[in-house]
Order: structure tokens, then sequence, then C-alpha cells
């Protein structure tokens, strides 16, 4: 509950200490005494935007401090969760406005964002003015009116959960299909690296070996051809061995003993058996040296084939083989993405399923809430002297939102025997006035914000409904704090704690108090509003009755 508010110089306010009930507190004042102002300030401790023009005409700021007691238990898991104290079971909410344009907000004298007052201010405080009128001209608040009287979020709750769940899905698996061609062109280029260097079954540092190996195979095919090259000058046709043999031939009839031409003879022969001994030696050698022609194609072509591949992708075999390594896991990342659009469909599909069949649970307990919602509100705006009205809910099935696939709009028939219409198109402004005071009242023991501010409610009615709209806020007032605006004696007179604002001139300076009255200074106010100032006595004995009335009621 709003225990009490302190105000300086804010406005033509110097300074106030306002102290609230926990029932109805009324406000009433002349026209431009400063009820507006009030309003503002309350306004503006609730996190509400502020401009440096509200401070007091001369002062470095204005401040504005508000007193809560009895704090619910969603406050004070609220509080507990950001670590603000509550001893007492009471918080102040502070808010200074400096006249170069700052402020300053403050929950318990610590430094806080003006959100955050925002935030909590809203979890107090349900204010109500003229401009919230707008809210039943405008159908898309109309779901969640209906809602609020309903009282039970728990099939809503629910939906929304899955509808969520749904969305994140649907979003995920738009993606992953954007990404589909992608995917596509990129599978095609991984399975040409791993079908061309998997192919090969390259291993890091095999392209060093193979030239190795083929540079050595090379080498013995060389060798071999020269021994027998060699052999075959040794012992084919015109070989030495054969001209040798033929010298022998020449000499063989000169070589008497001791001669010069018998030493050179036997050296001949000496020559051929070194020339028959080295070609055998040779083919020995032949023999031994290794040669597979098979082999060293094979090695040529293997060579060529990663030469080929280190051309094609600038890398060298131990880069080869990282490349062939990485396509291979991102090939099958890729068909894990496939396998994730499969698994997300699926679950798109039991999703929707899901979550139509909640849609359609909500929309039936919206159906059985809307026959009580004009039930209620029915028997309020009779109270309200609206007998004449009748009040439906429009409600269709459309397509699924988060809130469900309801349309709902209220509508109105302000005369009887004419068809309901869309509010917008019938209400007066004392007329709404009166529904939003009807759905207030219907919805008053749904939430859990303590406090309802009504800044003019009575606008643009007079008379009996003024006098009904006075003991609505009474009943009101018995459930939850009320603080009202008013310029109606209808309603002052209801009021369990009566506060007036006046206007007077200080010195050269004009001032506004707030003034709590007692049961004579209730009088004076009462009989002021009904006849104006310097009310006669006759004037006075009315007020009297009209407040001692309004008590018994």
């Amino acid at each position: 509950m709003l225990k009490e508010i302190y105000i300086q110089n804010l406005a033509v306010i110097k300074e106030a200490v306002i102290p609230l009930t926990n029932d109805l507190n009324i406000f009433t004042g002349e026209t431009g005494a400063g009820k507006s102002i009030l309003i503002n300030g309350i306004n503006a401790v609730l996190g509400q935007r502020c401009t440096k023009d509200i401070v007091r005409t001369g002062c470095d700021k204005a401040v504005i401090t508000a007193l809560f007691t009895e704090l619910s238990e969603e406050i004070t898991a609220k509080l507990d969760e950001l670590g603000i104290s509550h001893e007492s079971d009471e918080i102040t909410l502070t808010r200074e406005i400096s006249a170069d344009g700052g402020s300053v907000a403050r929950i318990n004298h610590r430094t806080a964002s003006a959100s955050l007052l925002r935030e909590i201010g809203a979890m107090l405080i349900n204010i109500h003015g003229q401009h919230d009128n707008q809210i039943l001209l405008d159908s898309a608040r109309h779901l969640q009116i209906l809602d609020d009287f309903g009282g039970d979020d728990t099939l809503l709750e629910e939906y929304r959960m899955t509808f969520r769940e749904l969305q994140k899905t649907a979003r995920k698996l738009g993606e992953l299909k954007k990404q589909e061609q992608t995917r596509i062109e990129r599978s095609r280029y991984l399975n040409e690296i791993i079908d061309e260097i998997g192919e090969l079954e390259l291993s890091a540092g095999e392209d060093d070996e193979l030239e190795k190996e083929y540079s050595a195979a090379k080498n013995s095919e060389k060798t071999v051809i020269a021994i027998k090259t060699a052999i075959q000058a040794i012992t084919g046709e015109q070989a030495a061995n054969d001209m040798i043999i033929s010298a022998e031939s020449e000499l063989s009839g000169f070589t008497e003993a001791g001669s010069a031409l018998n030493v050179l003879y036997e050296r001949l022969a000496a020559v051929e058996i070194e020339l028959a001994d080295i070609a055998s030696e040779l083919e020995g050698v032949a023999d031994k040296v290794e040669l597979d022609g098979q082999r060293l194609e094979f090695l040529a072509d293997r060579i060529s084939a990663i030469n080929r591949l280190k051309r094609k992708y600038a890398l060298d075999s131990e880069g080869l083989v990282k490349l062939y390594d990485d396509a291979c896991r991102e090939i099958n990342q890729l068909d894990s993405a496939r396998g994730e659009i499969e698994a997300l469909s699926a679950q798109r599909e039991q999703l929707l399923h899901k979550v139509t069949e909640q849609a359609r649970a909500l929309y039936d307990y919206r159906e059985h809430t809307a026959a009580r919602f004009t039930e209620r509100v029915t028997e309020e705006l009779e109270f309200l002297n609206m007998a004449g009205v009748v009040i439906a809910v429009h409600h269709e099935k459309g397509k699924l939102t988060v809130n469900g696939m309801d349309t709902v709009e209220f509508l109105i028939s302000a005369n009887k025997g004419e068809e309901p219409r869309p509010i917008s198109k019938i209400a007066s402004g004392g007329e709404l006035s009166r529904i939003m005071l009807a759905l207030k009242s219907v919805i008053a023991d749904k939430d859990s914000i303590p406090t309802m501010i009504f800044d003019e409610i009575d606008t643009g009615v007079s008379g009996k409904a003024a006098q009904k709209i006075g003991i609505k806020l009474r009943q009101i007032g018995r459930v939850r704090q009320v603080i009202c605006v008013t310029h109606l004696s209808q309603i002052a007179v209801m009021a369990d704690n009566h506060l007036m604002i006046e206007k007077s001139v200080v010195g050269d300076r004009t001032e506004t108090s707030v003034t709590k009255l007692s049961l004579d200074g209730r009088v004076a106010e009462i009989a002021r509003i009904m006849g104006g100032d310097s009310p006669s006595d006759l004037m006075l004995d009315n007020a009297r009755a009209e407040i001692e009335k309004a008590a018994l009621l």
C-alpha cells in the first residue's frame, strides 16, 4: 500500500507530506489548484518520463518520495531477486529531478535506474487516467482485459511455452533451409576433394619417399643399360674380344720363342682372357641390380598424380592429407545438418499439433470466461446507471500468435434493441469512464497490484451516475487501496480519507498545499463543490447530510 507521499519543490508545491489510508482516498480542490501536479509527481516517482519544467522556479531540484508498506509476496520476491532490503515490510521509492534536466532514482536510498523504478512501480500501483479509456477503443487490448478477468493464466503460460519452442524450432529450421543450397554446393566441392585425394590413399611425406625410390629406380635402369652396352662392346659382333682374337691369329705364325712378337702375342692372349673375365663379371653385376619396370611405371604414375593434386590445391602432401581429413569431418557435419533438418521438421510438426491443441483448449477457456465476463460487467454497468447498455464479447478463431488463436473485441449496444457494435463507434466519454470503472471493478481482486489510482474518472458524468461511481470506488476500496482525484461531490462524500489540494499566495509566490480534512473540513469542501465559494448554512447542512448518508451506504 502507498502509505505516504513526500513532495518538495514540484511546480507550485513547495513541500507537502501526504498521508494515505488503505481504503478510498479522495483528492479534491479547485480547478488549477494542482491536482494534475500531484498525479505527475506520482508518475515521476514510478519511473515515468518527466521534464525539468516540473521543478519549482528558482530551485535546484524537485524531490518526490513514496513510502510503501504491507508489501505483497510478488514485490518482496522481486526485491530479494534484486538484492534490495525491505525491513519492516516497507520500501521507499525516490525520484529527484534536477533543474538542469537530469534525474536520479532510488529504491530504499539505493541508486536505481528509471526503468527499474518503473518495473517496481508497475507492481505497486495501477494508474487510470482519462487517456486509459483509449484501451477500450483499442480492440487489441481487449484480450488482455478478458484474461485479467479470467484470473487463471495456466493454460496461456503452457501455450506460450510451446509456442515459443515452436517459434525457436521454426526459426532454426528456416536458417538451416536457407543454408541448404550453400551446403549442396559445399558438399559437391568436399566430395570432389574426398574422391580425388581419397583415391590416392595418400600419407603425409609419401611424395618425398616416392621421389627417392623413383630416383633410385631410374639409376638402376641406367646402370643395367650401361653394363649390357659394355658387355656387348666386349663380346658382341665387331666387339673388342673378337678383334683381339683376330690380332692373335695374325701374329700366331711369327711367335718364335724369345722374339719380340712372342711377348706381344702373349700379352694379347692375356687381354683376351681379362676381357672375357670382365664380361663375365659385368653379367654378374647386371644380374644383381634390381630392376622392376612395372614398379618404375607405378612410381612415375603415382608421383604424377600426386603432383597434379599438389598443383591444383597449392599444397604439399601434408596439406593434402589435412585437406582430406578436414573435408571428411565437414561432410559428416553437413550430413548431420541434413539429418537435423529432417529431425527439426518432424519436431515442428509435433509442436504445431501440440500448440494447436493447446490453443483450442485456451479458446474454450476464454469462451467460458467471456460468458462470465459479460454477465459480471453487465451487472456493474447496471449498478453504474447504465442498465440499458448491453456488452458482448466478439470471440473468433484466427491465426496462431503468442496469445493463442483468439481475436477478441468488446461490443456494446447503448440502447435496447440495437445490435452491439464496437465500443469505439458507440461510447461517449462518460460511458467510456463508467465502462472502464466496471472493468476495473470486476478485475480488482484478480491481480496483486495493491493500489489503484483514478484521475478524474468522473469525466462526462453527473447526478445519480456520479453517485454510483462513488459507491463503486468505495467497494473497490474494500479490496484495494484506491486514490481518486475528482471534482464531483457525489464521489467526494464517499471518501474514507479526504485530502484537499489548495493553492494560495505566500509572500510573492504561489504555493499549493495538501491537507487531510477533518469532518468539518470535509463538510466545508463538499459544500464548496456543490455550491461554490462561501456556501450558505443550508448548503453546509446538505453537505453534512450527504456525508452522513454516504457513510451508511
